[in-house]
């Protein structure tokens, strides 16, 4: 749990009363007294964030009191009225469909030159683009800013990238993935790695959304095949 102030505690969720509409946190000996629990208590806005596996969580805490016991203790709130889930970027990376999204950027070492790059996967924390073999190449650790992502039709981000690495595509590195290939069918190019910075408070969560309806996607087409097959 961490509070705006810097007050922060570590604790586990003990009980969800869903009858209630509680939750209990266990709160140790070690924490009483403590010098971040009241301000914990005092505070405005407390967001817990959990790490299950390699998922994080986080929901805001309402209306959190501290409930003694005769031996111990615990921390209660109301149930969140909303859950955010993110995936970690090293463990999922989505693998859009091969009509979108799209990068557009200039490059970096001729202004006048737009770019629209597809783009190959995503995640959280960047994305890869293809860059096609007749577009200058570009050096890792490049900085790309002004960027628009365009997930679909209806969903843009404005990001910052900075280019972590390349690997040259060929005929032996397709690698599974759709949309190693040009127009004409003809593998080639190279896959430049990127990690970004959004622009926007709200575009994590959108794209958190996005690549959720992604991950729904996916599994229904799996299914449908495997209906078929």
């Amino acid at each position: 749990m961490h509070a705006p102030g810097g007050a922060a505690l570590r604790t586990r969720l003990w009980v969800v009363d869903a009858a209630a509409a509680r939750l209990a946190f266990a709160v140790t000996a070690s924490d009483l007294p403590s010098p971040h629990l009241e301000p914990l208590l005092e505070a405005d806005e407390v967001t817990a964030v959990a790490h299950p596996g390699h998922v994080k969580l986080q929901f805001d805490l309402h209306g959190l009191v501290l409930v003694r016991g005769a031996a111990s203790a615990v921390l209660q709130s109301g149930l969140p009225d909303e859950l955010l889930r993110f995936q970690r970027r090293e463990t999922y990376r989505v693998c859009p469909p091969i009509s979108a999204p799209v990068a557009y950027l200039r490059h970096p070492s001729i202004p006048d030159m737009s770019l629209a790059l597809r783009v190959l996967d995503l995640s959280l924390g960047g994305c890869a683009l293809r860059l096609p073999d007749d577009v200058p190449m570009l050096a890792p650790g490049t900085r790309l800013g002004g960027v628009t992502i365009e997930l679909d039709l209806n969903t843009r981000l404005h990001v910052e990238l900075t280019l972590q690495h390349v690997t040259h595509l060929g005929p032996a590195a397709e690698d599974g993935m759709q949309g190693m290939h040009d127009g004409a069918g003809t593998p080639g190019g190279a896959r430049l790695g990127c990690e970004w910075r959004l622009r926007r408070l709200d575009d994590e969560r959108t794209l958190q959304r996005w690549i959720d309806q992604a991950q729904v996607r996916l599994r229904m087409e799996q299914r449908a095949a495997q209906r078929v097959a």
